[in-house]
């Protein structure tokens, strides 16, 4: 897809195996582009194929790696594209857009609705970034309509006409490649249900633990495998000690593989309070036919053959699990299918393409 006439060129915050990560990755690789990470993560890292060109500004942080990317940005000419996907570096490359000194078209895509998410005096930064890099983008990608609606509401200097709506990619046989890892043999022996994502406070794991403690009245030897690293796990820790269930939830910390743990799993769940859209309930509903899923953001009520719940509630969520698991309610696979074979990685940079082609 990508031209000898042009470049396409996707730049991150860091290497960090998040979403938003992934999401640029899937597009580089359907395009053949090149990535600049300002910042190498630490731990773990996106697994970049080789023929993927990539350059990692900085070992020290994103700020020294932001500077050493102005100076590159310059050889990328009108013809090129640039693609970002996290809301500073958006509104950065926005600015420098406006002033002339990136004369690449740009795309940005909103990995998450800022403005319904945070409160304050972050939320306020928030609109001052927006308003002083956005109106320099020519195209700006949101997940859902929801997070389009929510971003022209908060930013009405933002024309219409130049958001572009398109559902998150997947690239089904690469997580079905990624299944076929074992566990480890103590993880194998377990019968667990399953959850992944950072441990902050939007995943909504507090919610779980509790519901989870109802559930295990019914099912006493099951254990829930928490996924993920983050800022929580010493109040999750704390949680799980107040509800006698040290033995029972277990925070995995950093898994570079998760599929292999949602194929195993006798269910996979979704209990976040607010996402831009989660793209691992995208993974989870390749390799388990068992989905429970909170309506935390837009689109999810649209999926097909998954169990659906209203967020932050407890109980709620525990009747959906324990459903679930004692129905057998298992997703029709064909329909699965056809739902995620409109998310295919090629399908997504086309229709992003398209749109800015359109701009013209």
């Amino acid at each position: 897809m990508n031209s000898n006439s042009k470049r396409i060129l996707f730049i991150s915050l860091t290497d960090a195996p998040n979403g938003a990560e992934n999401v640029l990755l899937t597009m580089a690789l359907a395009v053949r582009g090149q990535m600049f990470f300002l910042k190498k993560n630490a731990l773990s890292n996106l697994d970049v194929p080789g023929h993927i060109y990539k350059t990692y500004l900085s070992h020290r942080s994103i700020f020294r790696g932001f500077l050493k990317l102005l100076p590159k940005l310059r050889k990328y000419k009108k013809d090129d594209i640039v693609m970002s996907t996290h809301p500073y570096l958006n509104a950065l490359l926005g600015f420098l857009k406006r002033i002339g000194y990136l004369k690449s078209k740009l795309i940005v895509r909103e990995c998450t609705s800022v403005f319904t998410r945070f409160t304050g005096l972050k939320k306020n930064t928030y609109k001052l970034i927006y308003r002083m890099g956005y109106p320099g983008v020519n195209l700006i990608v949101c997940q859902t309509e929801l997070m389009k609606a929510q971003l022209l509401d908060h930013n009405t200097f933002i024309p219409t006409k130049k958001i572009h709506v398109q559902p998150n990619p997947v690239d089904f046989r690469k997580v079905i490649s990624k299944s076929v890892q074992p566990l480890i043999s103590s993880d194998a022996k377990l019968d667990f249900i399953c959850s992944a994502g950072r441990l902050i406070p939007e995943k909504g794991f507090p919610i779980l633990i509790q519901a989870f403690k109802i559930i295990q009245q019914q099912h006493p030897k099951l254990k829930l495998l928490l996924l993920g690293e983050g800022k929580d796990r010493e109040f999750l820790s704390n949680l799980i000690k107040e509800n006698n269930l040290t033995n029972a939830v277990i925070l995995k910390g950093q898994v570079d593989n998760p599929v292999p743990y949602f194929k195993h799993a006798r269910l996979c769940v979704i209990s976040s309070i607010k996402e831009g859209f989660p793209n691992v309930l995208l993974e989870m509903m390749i390799v388990n036919t068992l989905v429970v899923s909170t309506l935390c953001a837009g689109g999810i009520s649209d999926i097909p053959s998954i169990t659906k719940v209203e967020v932050n509630n407890v109980n709620a969520l525990a009747d959906a699990i324990q459903a679930a698991l004692s129905d057998k309610n298992h997703q029709n696979k064909e329909i699965v299918t056809e739902y995620l074979n409109k998310r295919t990685p090629e399908i997504f940079a086309q229709s992003i393409l398209a749109a800015l082609k359109n701009q013209n």
